[in-house]
């Protein structure tokens, strides 16, 4: 894990050379349960997931994308859906780190594991003034750009799940990680 730590520590040099101030640190978590095999369900698999961010929020996640956002007492329910849906065996991801602001940017610098087991890196950027993404990508991309090294690539247009109002909200982000945490999922395979 040297390596790994070694990237971290300049990503979190690089903040506070920028001038971002540490206020602490972050974590998501996430724990997949699968249904049944009995059981029929609309939905095989669903995400628990959990964030520093939103203490009090249980983010569940289904198969088809659907994110329910439910308050932290969620969680005893699935105890009582066990005759329906299994914890997966190795299902449990997270993410961890530094929590930086800069200004009206709040930067998330961590690590991905699975258990003991190191995935790979993981940074988030947010602009807190601004909730319509499309308004502010162009500035969000180029303060990545002039913070990342050179061998970063600037992720798309993140999607908005609220149609209506096309506004960033937490079960965005939570989706986001999700797609993180099955990409880290796909390379342990």
């Amino acid at each position: 894990m040297g390596q790994q730590a070694v990237e971290v520590d300049k990503l979190f040099k690089r903040a506070e050379l920028l001038g971002a101030t540490k206020t602490g640190t972050w974590c998501v978590n996430c724990e997949s349960y699968q249904a049944v095999a009995n059981f029929s369900s609309a939905s095989k698999l669903i995400h628990i997931l959990h964030s520093t961010e939103y203490p009090y929020t249980s983010f569940a996640v289904l198969e088809s994308g659907t994110c329910l956002v439910a308050d932290s007492g969620f969680d005893s329910l699935l105890t009582k859906l066990k005759t329906f849906y299994t914890p997966r065996k190795a299902a449990k991801i997270e993410a961890k780190g530094q929590r930086y602001e800069y200004g009206d940017f709040v930067l998330k610098f961590g690590q991905v594991s699975a258990g003991p087991s190191f995935k790979g890196l993981v940074v988030e950027l947010e602009y807190q003034p601004c909730n319509d993404v499309a308004q502010c990508w162009a500035l969000m991309s180029e303060f990545l750009v002039s913070f990342m090294d050179e061998s970063f690539t600037i992720p798309s247009l993140p999607k908005c799940s609220n149609k209506n109002t096309e506004l960033f909200c937490p079960s965005d982000t939570i989706l986001q990680y999700i797609e993180v945490f099955n990409t880290y999922r796909k390379s342990m395979a």
